[in-house]
């Protein structure tokens, strides 16, 4: 499935459309969702685009808040490779 460069993978869309969806389920397509971002493009830039997209047609869709709450602590998941993503590893 295509998306486009704000969901590249088009999770956030086929979450809303999954019947029965779940908070935690949600919170793992969030997750993945981040991580699928093009290189260059935090999650924070995409978020307020993605609610206006999605969240204020469906409040009370469980993925609506979930980005609500990523929109609010404004970040998600960050990769870190090679010696940054070992730092702090004891």
């Amino acid at each position: 499935m295509k998306g486009d460069r704000l969901d590249p993978k088009a999770l956030i869309r086929e979450a809303y459309r999954i019947e029965g969806i779940t908070e935690p389920e949600c919170r793992s397509i969030f997750m993945d969702w981040a991580l699928s971002l093009p290189e260059g493009m935090e999650a924070a830039e995409a978020l307020p685009a993605l609610v206006a997209r999605h969240a204020e047609a469906a409040p009370d869709h469980p993925m609506s808040g979930v980005l609500r709450e990523g929109l609010a602590e404004g970040a998600g998941p960050r990769r870190r490779g090679g010696w940054r993503g070992r730092r702090g590893r004891a």
